[in-house]
């Protein structure tokens, strides 16, 4: 077993202001689709400008907030919404959702297409290898919080989470900062050094998350309120994630259908 490295969630203290680290972890993610998101633009065929780059990080920002605490709201918590309302403006008290996220990024995206005269496909094919740069980080910043952990286990890298009980459990975060961030990046990043077909990188990226996810619930323990939907295994994170996996994978099949 190895020790939890409890860290400070709070990483700089200006006076009465507290500058988190699960908040830098979202400034992270977004410089990330600036800076790589500049340089993409520049290559030729690029539907937008690198100037456009930055209207497209906000605009991708704003879904990602507003889509991930939406999504929080009505996949994971809608009982204590009808109750009081005014919960969805607590962000305060956590809760974001990544499926929310995504829908509010699409959306975004939609919006920001319609302004610079291209597809909104062709605006995420060039995010798509950015994303995973967010997604890891943003898991670092659950690991720090001691949030979302695993489930118990006897594994030699198990961890006892404050807040977690005093079984060990497995460093989920860790897991998903893994998958979703660093491997989905390379698989990513690789497959868009070529010119591919319009769809195909929102498509690889859609259905790998979905995979990944999938496989890293059966570690995670689901949320406590919700629990285990099914068969006392399945959860609320793989049922979301399933379409994904299989929009993601037609997506990529009629992308590449429509271009041969």
């Amino acid at each position: 077993m190895l020790n939890y490295p409890a860290i400070d969630p709070v990483a700089i203290s200006l006076g009465p202001v507290n500058i988190h680290w699960y908040g830098l972890m979202y400034l992270i993610g977004f410089a990330g689709v600036w800076i790589l998101g500049k340089k993409r633009a520049e290559k030729p065929g690029s539907p937008v400008t690198p100037e456009a780059i930055e209207d497209l990080v906000t605009y991708g920002a704003l879904g990602v907030i507003l889509g991930g605490r939406l999504g929080y709201i009505l996949f994971y918590n809608f009982n204590e919404f009808i109750n009081d309302p005014s919960v969805i403006y607590k962000i305060w008290q956590g809760g974001m959702s990544f499926h929310g996220g995504m829908l509010g990024v699409f959306i975004a995206m939609w919006l920001f297409a319609r302004k610079q005269q291209c597809t909104m496909l062709q605006l995420t094919d060039i995010i798509a290898p950015l994303a995973p740069i967010g997604l890891g980080a943003g898991r670092l910043g659950n690991f720090i919080n001691g949030e979302l952990w695993g489930r118990t286990t006897d594994v030699p890298w198990s961890m006892i989470f404050p807040g977690g009980g005093p079984l060990p459990r497995h460093p989920s975060q860790l897991y998903e900062a893994l998958l979703e961030g660093i491997v989905l990046f390379i698989i990513l990043w690789w497959f868009t050094q070529k010119p591919r077909p319009v769809m195909a990188p929102t498509g690889l990226a859609v259905m790998l998350y979905g995979c990944f996810r999938f496989f890293v619930e059966f570690f995670r323990m689901p949320d406590a309120h919700l629990g285990y939907l099914a068969l006392d295994w399945v959860t609320m994170g793989q049922i979301l994630s399933t379409p994904m996996i299989l929009i993601g994978g037609l997506m990529v099949y009629f992308a590449y259908k429509r271009d041969a």
